[in-house]
This record gives C-alpha cells, sequence and structure tokens, in this order.
C-alpha cells in the first residue's frame, strides 16, 4: 500500500528535478564563464595554443562549462576545423557568447585573448546587472508578506483599542 503511494510522489520528484536541471546548469555556467575565459585568456598570454588553453581552463573550472570546454578542446587537438566546432556549441544559450566569440576568432584570425578578456568583462557586468536587479525585486516581493502580518497586529493593537475606548464613552451615560 506504502509503495502506491511512495512511487507516483517520487516520480513527480524526479520528473520536477530533472526538469529544473537545465536551468541550475545555466546559472552556473553564467557564474563559470568569465573564470574561464580569464584562465584561457591566462594561459593564451603564456603562449600556449588555444586547444591546450581551452583544456586547461575545462579541468580547473569543471562542471557544465568543464564539460563543453572539454569536448572542444578534444576536437581541436584532434584536428576539427575550430569554427565549426565552436560553432556546436551556439545552441547553447549559457555558451553561446564564448562561441560566437570563439568562432569570429577564428574565422578572422583576431587575437583569442583580447576577445577572451571582453567577453570575461561583459560576462561580470551582465552578471552584476542580474544580481542587482534580484536584490532589487527581493524588497518588492516582501512587501506582501510583510502587510500581511503587521496588517493584523495594526489592527488589533492600534484601531481595536481605539475604537473600544470611543464605544465605552459613548455606551456609558
Amino acid at each position: 500500500m506504502a509503495g502506491i503511494l511512495i512511487t507516483p510522489a517520487t516520480a513527480l520528484f524526479l520528473h520536477k528535478r530533472a526538469l529544473q536541471q537545465p536551468h541550475l546548469d545555466h546559472r552556473r555556467i553564467a557564474a563559470d564563464l568569465p573564470f574561464a575565459a580569464d584562465l584561457m585568456t591566462a594561459c593564451l598570454h603564456a603562449g600556449r595554443p588555444v586547444s591546450a588553453a581551452t583544456e586547461i581552463a575545462a579541468h580547473a573550472i569543471g562542471g557544465p562549462v568543464g564539460e563543453r570546454l572539454a569536448w572542444v578542446s578534444t576536437q581541436l587537438r584532434l584536428g576539427a576545423d575550430p569554427d565549426p566546432t565552436w560553432a556546436s556549441l551556439a545552441k547553447d544559450p549559457a555558451m553561446g557568447q564564448l562561441s560566437r566569440a570563439m568562432s569570429r576568432a577564428a574565422q578572422s584570425g583576431a587575437p583569442v585573448a583580447d576577445v577572451l578578456k571582453r567577453l570575461a568583462d561583459d560576462a561580470r557586468e551582465s552578471s552584476g546587472a542580474a544580481s542587482v536587479a534580484a536584490a532589487r525585486s527581493v524588497g518588492v516581493k516582501a512587501v506582501a508578506p510583510l502587510g500581511l502580518c503587521f496588517l493584523p497586529a495594526f489592527v488589533l493593537l492600534g484601531i481595536i483599542p481605539v475604537i473600544a475606548g470611543l464605544a465605552s464613552t459613548f455606551a456609558m451615560p
């Protein structure tokens, strides 16, 4: 009998968790992307090739960014064309900026370190703007619960005693 109740509840829990996973990956990628770009920039300034810089960043960062960068690094080391390799990450909205920047750099021959530096700065700026927006929305979201808590207290402690006092003066001659 308990199995009949537990099985649907477990299935519902696992389904909701699976739906939340891409959102959590997106947030983690957004947080890790500036660090990965900075690490790749440092490796490139040290004279490492793009494939080695990507591999070093992948192993250092880990997580979803590391998995994607490790795949790109493997493809580049095996001799794949950089443009389509980086373009394959463009489908992922979180990695799209890095993918487009690296594809453009591969096509144009622009210095990759400068592109990565700008990408890291832009990612930090957008992350900071998102944090400020989230912090501002907390105040708005807190108004309703605080109002629901303080309004009854105000009525019970402020208005009812005044009404009771006025009623007692009018009721007694």
